[in-house]
């Protein structure tokens, strides 16, 4: 009996390092067929689902717009406008190192694998490799880092929710429509997400603190 709890309270404890070790090793398997250039049954199950049941002229132009807010011209200028209107230096400074170790860890990993984009179906032009998903890594840090500094901070719980819904909602599709578009495989946007939610809940972990130490600072110079 007392074996279930301590493994229980084990699971609580440590859950966010059992997440970040499991998106871990999911994103190290698919590495391992893509760098042994396997093509992938998801990869074709995801291209076929996406055309199957949303490629239409409608969808198109959707999907296109929604693809601009994982490109690099909408995050920093997002960046500057967060960084403009919060009042903390140091949160700011958090989302602006976010952003750019995130974007080098996804060129490193580009460049080791060096896997070629598909081109059978390009709706849009892109250049460079594919693996893992750039728009899809560099959202899910960006994004999903918003999202941990609204959980934090934001004390509206309407609000905060809200929030919290609308940015994964806007990763997930960020993810989709660089599938749609035929500029990644499904595996590559996968590992995208993957990747950067492990990088995520090891660079929140870290700032946290920093992070913290600012807010307290601020709320005792607000206070005086």
């Amino acid at each position: 009996m007392s074996t279930n709890i301590d493994i229980k309270e084990f699971i609580k404890n440590n859950v966010k390092w059992i997440i970040l070790f499991i998106c871990l090793i999911g994103f190290l398997l698919i590495a391992e067929d893509v760098y042994a250039k396997e093509i992938m049954k998801k990869d074709i199950i995801g291209y076929y689902l996406v055309s199957r049941f949303l490629i239409s002229d409608f969808a198109t132009p959707i999907a296109k717009f929604i693809t601009h807010f994982g490109g690099a011209t909408c995050l920093l200028l997002l960046t500057a406008i967060i960084v403009i209107v919060i009042r903390s230096k140091r949160i700011g400074i958090a989302i602006i190192l976010n952003l750019l170790i995130a974007t080098i860890l996804n060129l490193v990993l580009k460049n080791i694998l060096q896997r070629p984009r598909p081109n059978e179906f390009r709706m849009i032009d892109e250049t460079g490799y594919s693996f893992p998903s750039g728009h899809s890594m560099i959202s899910m840090a960006f994004y999903g880092f918003l999202i941990y500094l609204i959980y934090k901070y934001v004390k509206n719980y309407n609000v905060k929710v809200a929030l919290i819904i609308l940015l994964s909602f806007l990763i997930t599709l960020i993810g989709i429509s660089r599938i749609y578009l035929g500029v990644h495989y499904t595996s590559d946007v996968l590992a995208g997400f993957l990747v950067a939610i492990s990088y995520l809940i090891l660079y929140s972990n870290i700032v946290k603190n920093f992070i913290l130490e600012r807010k307290v600072n601020d709320e005792k110079e607000n206070s005086k």
